[in-house]
Parts: structure tokens; sequence; C-alpha cells
């Protein structure tokens, strides 16, 4: 049977763009999958060794594997437009494939892999060049017998010490070279010397807070990272349930069974509402002292303010349990928030640490109030939209900007009934490298469980704080250079990045331009990313991340290695990024354009001799013009009227988040669970773990009326379920047999004694362990009757929904673009392109 000669009506859906112009009739069938491509990679890796070495095809992001470290770092730390290199910047212009870098530093690995090395050279620290100070490691070479080793990246000799040193082979290795892991491995780390403690940043001439104690200069011994725990206390945190929720989460993480809060460090708590309060844990009657000044604040306690959970559990128990009873009446609507962050600034004033606040309300009062909410209705589709995606008050900037340079972080809790400005005030997360978690119209039942989740893979992932950053290239007579940064961090001058803290599932990328002339097509382009940081638990580190990458002189070598998951991250990143000065329908046009020039590239250069009429898609890129198209269709950047709060809420993820996440965000997976096969959600019985089923297409056309689909983008799990769907079904996931009776506010899926409620709870646990222990909000959409469809529909992308085309028409659009270049010459959007100059 025909696979959609039995679909089901599109579901309910806000208006999409319909094609314009003739239109031949394309087969579904016959388009490029994306859900092909992630299937066969996954399983073509789940059991076999990825050697890492250059010149390889890497696997998607999407796959899970296991990857060998021969001097190339993983791609869960690196990942590359494309893994060959162009020999010149005119075959790098002609092929129109980006490049650009990846980087994920902190990235978990798979437990069946090794774990990073740490290697510790005492008082001398770790060897370096000394022209261009990059790191010793495995594509250096050894020259004077051993004396000395030549940089990869500048060509510059230097020599080691005494200490160091170690005779060579016939093969000009070092004897030792298999017992130290900076000359076999691509991903270390490095124990340093005091020389590289960060230093408390100079006083200014007016502080963002008072203090009677002059602030700490000079360098700054490492710590344990420090905590504080900001609570909003105003009337609507307490009445949405968020207070409450936020310290059973907080108890839970620190005295919980299973607790996860680092044993060396210490936290403090602060509620904040028209002033501020801090808690004396030192004391068993836990003291609450007020600071009523909201606009010039200060600490009134040093001793007692920060301790180790451990050693004072009775009294922070006490207190969490008495804070939600404690605001119950006497609650005020207005929260103070920049004046809270001023506050903790203060308080990690010369250690740094992690402040991570629960907000309900937008901050009206105290440092860098806002004003009411603007009109957006009024803005959209103006050139005045993009004022929407900037702080309204330059202030949040500066209150980053502080935070990072005290080492500090700064991680948001959202839960809020109405407009809060994230375009405001999450910069502050954004440049400080901490999280945004969103929660509109909070409920403790649907979003209790989510946000302590969240919370739990914030302290428990892989972390480091005062961090700093830079990229290296090969820098010879002609070189590869960083041209461009792109993420959340802070950046001062044009080389090094800093970040108030750095995580496990935060990557940054970063754009790589020839600066003229010819690389050696016999050679390799050499880069090297370092990260200056100090642990959870007090020590100080450079982890460095080293690639070798072939030079190559034919455009077909350039497209055979292209990696389309860290080109399509790269494209919507530097899409996104353009959010605050350009129309958003500019970003969409341009993000269209790039699609078509590198899809038209592929034809000039590597099948010119093919009709016009036909379509030619490299195989690497293939899934280009889909995950375009779910580009324009992700919430910061769609069409339709979406709130800016949320448009910004998204566009803050994606320059956050890992390369796998952003895949599944653009495209879901979705899943038929009313087909699994036997064995899917099941433990394999040779390798024990779990199989996993294939996805499918993420159109109507291939759901029927009978069955049950699940849809998951890392932010929300939609099951919908068809109105003809069998009584059995229901009965294994559901416990009932009525369609009419499941319960659409259901937030978790019950557990059963079914195998196929266990097939499905094992592949969602498997989902859950993927992102670290984080989960998506659960929602119930029945066909026809709840609202939950229509969010459901929109995450069809392949279907005409969210004010864009439908993926037949979509790639007909980027057919006549190209057809109209082959047919007539120019380029790829010709005049259109002088929109945004000052003609």
């Amino acid at each position: 049977m025909h696979p959609y000669s039995n679909h089901i009506p599109q579901p309910p859906h806000s208006a999409g763009r319909r094609f314009e112009g003739f239109r031949r009739k394309i087969n579904p069938d016959q388009i490029p999958s994306a859900t092909e491509a992630i299937d066969f990679d996954r399983h073509q890796w789940e059991d076999t060794i990825y050697q890492n070495t250059p010149g390889e095809l890497v696997p998607l992001s999407t796959s899970d594997f296991v990857g060998l470290d021969q001097g190339n770092s993983s791609p869960k730390f690196v990942r590359m437009t494309t893994w060959n290199i162009p020999y010149t910047s005119r075959l790098a212009a002609e092929c129109a494939v980006p490049i650009a870098a990846i980087l994920q530093p902190l990235a978990d690995l798979d437990p069946r892999e090794e774990p990073v090395p740490l290697v510790d050279f005492a008082e001398h620290g770790p060897p370096r060049c000394e022209r261009c100070r990059a790191y010793i490691n495995p594509w250096g070479t050894w020259t004077r017998g051993g004396n000395a080793w030549k940089c990869n990246l500048c060509t510059h000799e230097t020599e080691v010490s005494s200490e160091y040193f170690c005779n060579l082979d016939a093969n000009m290795q070092r004897m030792d070279h298999l017992q130290r892991p900076e000359l076999n491995r691509g991903t270390v780390d490095f124990v340093v010397p005091a020389d590289y403690w960060a230093s408390n940043p100079p006083q200014r001439l007016l502080m963002p807070y008072f203090s009677v104690e002059p602030p700490p200069a000079g360098p700054r011994k490492p710590l344990p990272m420090n905590f504080v725990f900001a609570l909003d206390v105003s009337s609507e945190a307490v009445r949405s349930g968020l207070l409450h929720s936020a310290c059973a989460t907080i108890q839970d993480i620190l005295f919980g069974q299973n607790a996860c809060f680092p044993p060396d460090s210490e936290l403090a708590i602060i509620t904040f509402d028209l002033t501020l309060h801090f808690h004396d844990l030192s004391s068993d009657l836990v003291p609450m002292l007020v600071v009523s000044d909201i606009d010039e604040v200060f600490v009134p306690l040093r001793s007692g303010l920060f301790v180790k959970p451990a050693e004072r559990q009775m009294a922070i128990e006490k207190l969490l349990m008495a804070i939600p009873e404690r605001f119950l009446e006497m609650a005020y609507v207005e929260a103070a928030l920049g004046s809270v962050l001023r506050a903790s600034l203060a308080a990690l004033a010369g250690r740094g640490g992690h402040v991570i606040v629960f907000q309900s309300t937008m901050p009206r009062v105290g440092i860098a109030a806002l004003p009411g909410e603007p009109n957006e209705a009024d803005l959209y589709e103006t050139s005045k939209e993009s004022s929407l995606y900037v702080p309204r008050d330059n202030t949040w900037r500066d209150i980053g900007t502080e935070c990072v340079e005290d080492g500090i972080g700064v991680s948001m809790v959202l839960a809020m009934n109405k407009y809060i400005d994230v375009g405001s005030i999450g910069v502050v997360a954004s440049i400080t490298g901490g999280e945004l978690f969103y929660h509109p119209r909070f409920s403790p039942v649907r979003d209790g469980a989510v946000l302590h989740a969240q919370i739990r893979r914030l302290i428990r992932r892989t972390t480091g704080y005062n961090c700093t950053m830079r990229v290296r290239t090969s820098n010879g007579l002609v070189r590869l250079r960083v041209s461009e940064y792109c993420g959340n961090f802070f950046q001062r001058g044009a080389t090094d990045l800093e970040l108030g803290v750095l995580d496990a599932d935060k990557a940054l990328s970063v754009t790589l331009k020839h600066s003229g002339g010819t690389l050696d097509p016999r050679g390799y382009v050499y880069l090297q990313s370092a990260v200056l940081y100090t642990t959870v638990d007090g020590h100080r580190r450079v982890r460095t991340c080293n690639l070798a990458l072939p030079v190559v002189e034919l455009a077909w070598n350039v497209f055979r290695l292209s990696d389309l998951d860290a080109t399509v991250y790269h494209l919507v990143r530097r899409g996104i990024s353009q959010m605050g000065s350009e129309k958003l329908a500019n970003i969409r046009e341009d993000l269209t354009e790039n699609c078509s020039s590198v899809l038209l590239s592929y034809r000039n250069k590597c099948s010119n001799t093919s009709s016009h009429d036909q379509l030619i898609l490299p195989e690497a890129f293939k899934g280009l013009p889909v995950y375009t198209l779910g580009m324009q269709k992700c919430k910061c950047l769609r069409a339709r009227t979406v709130s800016s709060d949320v448009r910004n809420y998204t566009a803050h993820r994606i320059l956050s988040m890992s390369v796998r996440s952003l895949m599944q965000l653009l495209y879901p997976p979705l899943l038929a669970l009313h087909d699994l096969a036997e064995d899917a959600g099941m433990p394999d019985p040779t390798t024990g773990r779990i199989v996993l089923p294939d996805i499918m297409r993420d159109s109507h056309l291939y759901m029927e009326a009978h069955g049950v689909y699940l849809i998951d983008n890392g932010e929300a799990m939609i099951m919908w379920i068809g109105g003809s769907v069998s009584p059995q079904v229901l009965l294994d996931l559901f416990g009932i047999d009525d369609f009419l009776s499941i319960d659409p506010q259901m937030s978790v899926l019950p557990r059963l004694e079914t195998k196929l409620s266990t097939q499905v709870h094992n592949i969602l646990e498997h989902r859950r362990i993927q992102r670290g222990g984080r989960f998506s909000k659960f929602f119930i959409a029945r066909q026809n009757l709840d609202a939950a469809e229509l969010e459901f529909s929109d995450m069809l992308v392949e279907d005409q929904n969210a004010g864009a085309m439908a993926y037949t028409d979509y790639l007909s659009v980027v057919h006549s673009q190209i057809k109209q270049v082959l047919r007539d010459g120019g380029t790829i959007g010709g005049a259109v392109a002088l929109r945004g100059s000052i003609w």
C-alpha cells in the first residue's frame, strides 16, 4: 500500500506560505529524507569504532559512537563544516561551503570511551611554543635529537627543559611517546601552576556595589566553585508555585537520596522582592538580614553567608522549608532582579562562582529597572522589530560584563505569567555563559519535575568557571585565520573569549578564513583551542583540543568530507546573531540563498554535465534544504507572530546548545509507537544496549488515524493520538481503552506492566540519558481535540505550516534559484544582496 494513501488530514496549524508560480508535481517519496540518513548513520556506527584520523568520514552528531583519539580530537569536542580544507581562498569561495569549527570543549564522552587524560608538569607548566604560545600536541615534530620541538602552528623551534628531554627513535619520535598523553591524544587537560591563576579585575572608579573593604586585587587562588541561589519571593512566585518548587528542588539536590551538590563547594541563599534578604546560615536560628537600599546594594554579612551544606544541613533545611510559608502572606508584587545580581556579584567578588536565579516577574524596580511592556504588534515586520531582540537598558550588559570579569556565571529560571523581557534580562546569562530555563505559566504539576531535572543537570555536569578561551590556527606564510566567533560569551579583544562558566552542554562556533595565497596541498592545516578554567573542586586547568585537517585542491574533495550538521549549526547561528540588526524576513531569505549557493557550487564544480531541469544534491548535503526550512520554522526566525520573549529565549538556546541538540530541534525525531518492532525499546541480548526504533519523516503524509506518534524536539515532547486508535493500544499505554477518557493534562506517561509501556519508557529513558538527565515537557494531543495539536503540527517540518512552505514547495524554490543562475548567469540573490547596504 502507498505510504500515504490512507493518511490523516493535515492537523490544525497556523497558515503556512504557499508556493507562487508554476508548481511541478513532486512525489514526496522521491525527495531526500533526513530520517534515512540519520538511521543509516546510527546503524553504521553503533558497533563500529570511529578511528578519528584525518581524511575520514565523520559520524553524524545524532549517532552514538565510540571514538578513538589518535591525535585528532573527537567530533564530540570539535566538529568542522568540512574536514578537507580548500587550498586557496578562491576554491573556498567557489565551493560556498563555510569554513567553520564548532567547539564543545567540555563535552560528555560515551561511557565506553577513555576519559580525557590529565597531565601534570608540576611548577614548570605545560610546554608551549615560545613564539605563538600554542601548547604541545601530537602534531608537533621533534628536532635536535629531542632537545627541541617544532610547533605545527607557526614552525618555530622551542627547546625543552632537561626534565622533559627524551631521546628519539628511528622514526624521529620520542622513545616515551606512548607514555605521554600530550603527544598522542588530541584532547588533554593540563594542570597549570600559579602563573595561570585568574586575576581579580582592577578597581573601578565607580564600583557597582558598596563595600567597606577594598576589592581584592592581584592573582586569585583557585577555590571550589561557590553557588548563590537567589529566590524571587514576590506574590507571582508564591502564587504560581515556583518558590515552593525551587526550594524543594534545592533541598533534594543538597540532601536528597541522589544528592549531587559538590562536596567541597559552598552556597549562599538570597531571597528578594522589593528588598534583598540575606540569610546567616552559620546560626541555627538562621536570621534574615534585610537590605532596603536596592539602588546601591551591599552585603551585610561575610561570616555565615556561605557554608558547606553537609556542615549546616539542619539550618539549610529549616530555611528552605520556611521560605515558602514566610512569604505567603507578606509577598510584594515586584522583584528587583538587577539589584540581586549586583548583590550576588558583591558576595562572590574575589572568589568567582555561579549564580542561579529563580525569577517570575519583569524587574520594574531597583537597578536596571525596566519600563512597561512594548507594543510588539506595531513593530512586527518593520525596521524597528530588531529593537525587540536587544536589551532595552544597557545596564544589563554591564552587569553581565562585571560578572564575567569576576569569574561569575549567571543562570536564570524564568517562570512567569506574562511578558518578562527576556531580550533584556537574558543578556546577563548569555554574556556570562550561563543558561536560561523557560517556564511560561508555570505549573508545579506539569513543570516541577522538568525544573528539577534541569537544575540537577546544571549542578552535575562537567563545569568550569572563570574561563578564558583562545583558538589558534596554522600561521605560516599563508594561513587560515579566525575571523569571527559566535555563541554566548564575552569578547573583550580580537583573540580571547571570556566566560563566567562553561559546561558540558555549551558549544561555540568559530569562522575561519583564508588570509590569501596557497596552502600546501600535500600538507595539513592545524587548529588548536585552549580553555583555561577552574574546576568545580578548585583546580586550575587548561583543556586543549587539536585537529589536523588535510588540504585539498579539488572541490569534489571539499564536498566529499563536508559535514551537514556543522554547516547547519554554523548557518543558523550566523542568522540568529543578526536578529538585533536585520529584519527577520531578510535573515530567512539569506538562509535560503546560502542553501542554494552551496548546491549551485556543487552543480558547477562537480556535476556540470547534468540537465538544468535536474536538481543535483551532493551526498553530504542531501538534507541541507529540509534543515534550512527547519531554521525558518524555528520559533526565533519563523514568519508568523511569535512573542519576543519566546524568540529571545529560543535564540539564546540555539546560541549555546550542542550540535546534536540543535539538529533535533530543527528536525524533531518522530516515532510511530503503535508500530514498534518486537525488539524496539528492549535491551539487545548481545550488547545490553537499548535497541532504538527508526524514526519517521516529519509529515502528516506518513501518519494514520489509528496511530499513536511521539515527537520530541528537546523542549516539548508531544504524544499525538489518532481518533481511530485501537483500544488495545490505549490499554497498553494508558490503562484505559476510551479515547475520550484520556487526560489531556497528563504530564507523565504512566508505567504499566505491558510490553508496549516498557518499550516506550525504555526509549524515553534512553533519550533522557543522552541529554544528561534532562527531559522535555510532556503533552497529550488527541486528534482534533486538544490544544497541544497546534504545537505538534508546527513541529512537522515537512508540512506547510509555521508561516513557511511545505518541503516539496521549498525544494522547488531552491531549484528555481539554481536554474535561474545556470540559465542567466550571475549569483544567487543578485541585486537582492544589496538590501542591507546604504543603497
